[in-house]
């Protein structure tokens, strides 16, 4: 049964960090440790409890922001855990605006990252409470004191006033489900050598954390921060009530933004759910500081304010970062069309990238040429995880070249500028360095460290993109790259990203190791024997610059002559080299496509036959001659 908590006795905390340094499995233990599942549930043996897609269990990352609530003390403490990722920085920015406080987790060994800068500026910035946790204690190399002061050089740099540069700091081993107050002693690589629970945490988040602001008795007034969905009554709008007390019944008015001009929905309140726990409690009522789920309108209007009809007054906009990277989506044209797809044509690729937009605020949905859609985000990895959740939901369609979103300052025509930073084994120094000068990066800092060099380097985004694939291959896996916007800088010609030519198939069928064997010493192959391909699709990486027609599926031909024993098993082929979404989307040129469906991704040529390819590519050199002569 819901109890429902004074607002006294309410926290709201988000927990922020870089990728990877523990945020879910923190949030495991608050789970656990607090009695949400009985002893015998087969949740207190997981892990990774609330990264329940597919997508976030196979790439360990948090992509979308998720709550839950945990009862302690008579406390209710609703818990936010946020995306790590740099390329998910909408859903922090959009979900930090309902904690009241924030816990800042930092690896003991890795110290502070790209994106614990980024989500600890939005965090001040709002005026959230900080309190840090140095995670991962029991790491062979860790050094949480040195970590530490590179922790408080951070809040130095970025606190907007002085009492902000006062936290209260906490060491864990966040998968044992320990915190302490204290650096525990001894050896602390051993597992499970010293006692401890999350008690110390949870005692600081009830004593030193602030409860939510806000009359209950004044006008209702919420920011719609997100949106969910259920079975029986629809859409839900999430939020947390700024002000005043919701009911059913409530007539109620949603401004989609700050301005009144901007259009409004109009609704009556159906239902309101809270969080228990994993699940959502229906309820009557909720007051100032509760995180509530709505029902009954509706509205998309994700970052506009829900106000009682009786006093309409707007919030200010959630402000999100620009997008910097763009791809453009459209109803597929291969000769394969329909063959893999479960929704294939351009009105359902629309009615699916329309209801993208209504749900992620984070993304920039713009309608393009014939039925197609431009769609902008943080980066590659964001649209990267669009693409495939699409895919597994069964859409086929083809997408273009990422492309760099420009802006415009002052009449000036402007593009993004990104801090990247690099971490690779000494051995590996050269290799970056080169890579990097390749693509007219200037280096900021360098750090050499235990047989480990830290880079950091500003990039266009423009040269940025490939960057981390080719890295990734020249030192076998052994890097970690982290990037973010830093600023726009006015737009310059610089020269294109070099990519050797490609194979092309220049018939229809189903490739033959045959044909196959004599291929491979041209390049790279993309293919097996038994791949289906069609003309113009694109089946390797050319030795050399030129593009190149081949025939893969030519057969050995059948004659009366017995061949020699080793004739027949002379055919070895070497390892193909696999296409990847983030490689495929990195690769692409700009008179190439990918084509997208459930079961395969095909690189191909925009024109499929050597006819159309030529003809495009005189028009091009026209089209050049004439614009240096004046004419166009």
């Amino acid at each position: 049964m819901y109890i429902k908590p004074e607002q006294s006795k309410i926290r709201n905390i988000a927990i922020i960090a870089h990728v990877d340094h523990g945020k879910t499995t923190l949030v495991d233990a608050f789970l656990k440790q607090t009695h949400v599942f009985r002893d015998n549930q087969e949740e207190m043996g997981q892990e990774m409890i609330l990264d329940s897609g597919d997508l976030e269990r196979e790439k360990g990352i948090t992509i979308k922001a998720k709550n839950i609530s945990i009862r302690y003390r008579g406390y209710k403490i609703n818990i936010i855990d946020t995306p790590g990722h740099a390329d998910f920085g909408g859903e922090v920015e959009r979900t930090l605006n309902m904690a009241d406080g924030c816990l800042l987790l930092v690896d003991a060994q890795e110290g502070p990252k790209p994106q614990t800068k980024f989500v600890l500026k939005k965090a001040l910035e709002m005026g959230l409470k900080p309190m840090v946790v140095i995670n991962k204690i029991d790491k062979k190399f860790s050094d949480p004191q040195k970590v530490l002061d590179k922790v408080q050089d951070l809040f130095l740099l970025l606190a907007t006033e002085d009492s902000q540069l006062e936290f209260p700091v906490f060491y864990a081993i966040g998968r044992e489900g320990k915190v302490f107050t204290q650096l525990p002693e001894g050896d602390l690589t051993v597992a499970n050598s010293i006692e401890g629970d999350m008690t110390p945490i949870l005692d600081a988040i009830v004593n030193d954390f602030p409860a939510p602001q806000g009359d209950e008795k004044e006008p209702l007034q919420m920011l719609v921060t997100s949106l969910d969905y259920d079975q029986h009554l629809g859409r839900l709008l999430v939020g947390k009530i700024k002000r005043g007390t919701v009911k059913i019944d409530d007539s109620i008015v949603i401004l989609h933004n700050d301005t009144a001009e901007s259009g409004k929905d109009t609704g009556k309140i159906k239902g309101i759910k809270v969080k228990e726990g994993l699940s959502y409690e229906d309820v009557q009522t909720a007051s100032a500081g509760e995180i509530v789920a709505i029902s009954g309108i509706e509205s998309t209007a994700i970052g506009g304010t829900l106000c009682i009809s009786s006093h309409v007054e707007s919030l200010p906009t959630i402000k999100i970062t620009n997008p910097s990277v763009q791809i453009k989506f459209e109803a597929n044209t291969s000769p394969f069309m329909g063959k893999e797809g479960k929704f294939v044509t351009a009105k359902q690729l629309q009615t699916r990238i329309e209801k993208e937009a209504e749900l992620n605020i984070s993304l920039k949905i713009t309608k393009g040429d014939a039925g197609s859609y431009y769609v902008a985000g943080r980066g590659e990895l964001q649209l990267a995880i669009l693409i495939e959740t699409m895919r597994r939901e069964g859409y086929e369609f083809q997408i273009r070249k990422p492309e760099v979103v420009f802006a415009e300052k002052d009449g000036v025509k402007q593009e993004p500028l990104e801090e990247v930073i690099i971490e690779v084994p000494d051995t590996y120094q050269g290799t970056v360095q080169s890579a990097l000068s390749e693509r007219k990066a200037e280096l900021q800092d360098m750090e050499v460290e235990n047989g480990q060099v830290k880079f950091t380097y500003k990039i266009l985004t423009r040269k940025l993109l490939g960057l981390r694939n080719q890295l990734l291959t020249a030192t076998k896996g052994n890097i970690v790259m982290n990037n973010y916007l830093v600023d726009y800088v006015p737009v310059t010609t610089i020269e294109p990203n070099y990519r050797r030519g490609v194979l092309i198939s220049m018939e229809t069928g189903t490739a033959m190791g045959y044909s196959l064997n004599t291929i491979q010493e041209r390049g790279d192959l993309f293919i097996e024997p038994g791949t289906k391909v069609y003309e113009g699709m694109i089946i390797g990486l050319n030795k050399f610059d030129l593009d190149l027609e081949v025939n893969p599926v030519k057969e050995r031909q059948k004659s009366a002559v017995r061949m020699k024993h080793d004739e027949i098993t002379q055919t070895v082929l070497k390892a193909i080299k696999p296409v990847t979404l983030e490689y495929a989307l990195l690769f692409l040129n700009d008179d190439e496509l990918l084509e997208v469906t459930p079961e395969n991704l095909r690189l191909r040529k925009q024109y499929l036959t050597k006819t159309q390819r030529d003809w495009s590519k005189r028009k091009n050199l026209n089209d050049v001659a004439k614009r240096e002569m004046g004419l166009i």
